[in-house]
């Protein structure tokens, strides 16, 4: 049985979120994306991972890796046809490739606009609905995208970013109105910030640490394992009449105004 199937499910999917299936998580050579490949495996899928570029250090337990941009359709279907021959029909998938830029709107040019807007909205477009497909013939699955708190909030220097993680989730909410009576969830995960390698030179200046820990209630910044925690939750059967949401996992960031971010920064989730 497949995550998200009207049908009875097979007892092999318990309540600890063990799973017996494959799965594809897009971006998952780096930051939240690996965390879920990895956690993942851990709890009994199957995983192939794509990403932009194979990382330097192996990923435990999966299968594969392979590079593909997701601004590319085409190329997102011939990747997608090589993880089915690699693990055969899969289930459940993720979307945690993305990338940000701090740039003020006024001075926001249109590549940077594309490359931001491509990667986190176009690109989630591009492998769900290659992966709704096969969910379809399959006869149900669960996809999950990873947004941002940013999305429901305005952050100076983040017009692109915004937009982009909003679009992402009116995508998923509208893909689970279409899509539910096929078998198939949507839904989606709100990190706030992440310990990841990519923000870690950002988080390691102190002004900059300061200000996002007096906004966030719970006094920490989150490790990968966390947010990826949530998606599997999302993935299991666990979450079997969960869909259309976005949950969000920011230790209580949202209920507070943003910090501001200082300076130009590059990100990638």
């Amino acid at each position: 049985m497949y995550p998200g199937s009207r049908r009875r499910r097979s007892s092999r999917a318990t309540n600890d979120g063990r799973v017996v299936a494959g799965a594809v998580v897009v971006g998952g050579s780096s930051g939240i994306g690996r965390a879920c490949a990895e956690l993942l495996v851990e709890r009994g899928w199957t995983v192939v991972v794509l990403d932009l570029r194979a990382p330097e250090v192996a990923l435990a337990g999966v299968e594969a890796v392979l590079e593909v941009d997701v601004r590319d359709t085409d190329a997102v279907e011939d990747a997608l046809t090589d993880a089915e021959a690699r693990i055969g029909p899969f289930t459940g998938a993720v979307h945690a490739a993305g990338t940000a830029r701090v740039t003020p709107l006024l001075e926001l040019t249109r590549k940077e606009w594309d490359l931001v807007v491509g990667v986190n909205l176009t690109g989630a477009w591009n492998v769900l609905s290659a992966v709704a497909r096969r969910f379809v013939a399959y006869g149900g699955g669960a996809f999950v995208a990873l947004s941002s708190v940013d999305a429901q909030r305005p952050v100076a220097g983040l017009a692109h970013y915004c937009a982009s993680k909003a679009g992402l989730e009116s995508l998923v909410r509208v893909a689970a109105l279409e899509l539910g009576g096929a078998g198939i969830r949507v839904n989606a995960v709100a990190p706030g910030v992440v310990e990841t390698p990519l923000m870690d030179p950002v988080l390691a200046e102190p002004e900059v640490l300061a200000a996002f820990l007096e906004h966030i209630p719970l006094g920490r910044v989150a490790e990968p394992l966390e947010i990826a925690s949530v998606v599997a939750f999302l993935l299991s059967n666990d979450a079997r009449y969960v869909t259309g949401h976005t949950l969000i996992a920011d230790g209580g960031m949202a209920l507070r105004e943003h910090a501001q971010l200082l300076g130009s920064r590059n990100y990638v989730r």
